[in-house]
């Protein structure tokens, strides 16, 4: 279960710390051309829940980001219960702070040309663990 306000969306069992971001062309709202692809990778205040505080500085707190992009472009056929009406890009925190600092925004053409790369949805699990595996090897 997710807590509310944690520093990141998913741990996994092998401590893995995963923040997930949404983004799609189409919105639920009228629209006169498809919406830019864009995330919010603010760095944040940490907040622990079991100690009900927060860090005394800003960084991003996962190990790893999956930016998920609902790609579908047709008004008519959508549906976002639909996995192939989805892409998905993994990058590892590090290299996010190398390449992006203390930006709050960021274009998903940005995230590919810094090394985020497409996954596909039954091989998010596999590609996580890896890159953090390399990215703690490198530490």
């Amino acid at each position: 279960m997710r807590i509310s306000w944690d520093k990141y969306d998913l741990l996994l069992k092998d401590n893995i710390a995963i923040e997930v971001k949404t983004s799609g062309y189409i919105q639920t709202w009228e629209q006169k051309k498809l919406s830019k692809i864009t995330f919010g990778i603010a760095p944040t205040y940490g907040w622990d829940s079991k100690s009900n505080e927060y860090d005394s500085y800003q960084k991003r707190q996962s190990d790893i980001y999956v930016f998920c992009v609902h790609k579908h472009t047709e008004q008519k056929t959508i549906n976002p219960l639909l996995i192939e009406q989805w892409d998905f890009y993994v990058i590892p925190t590090k290299l996010l702070d190398e390449k992006f600092g203390k930006q709050k925004t960021v274009s998903l053409s940005a995230l590919v040309k810094a090394g985020a790369e497409l996954c596909k949805y039954d091989s998010l699990r596999k590609r996580i663990t890896e890159l953090c595996e390399t990215d703690k090897s490198n530490e």
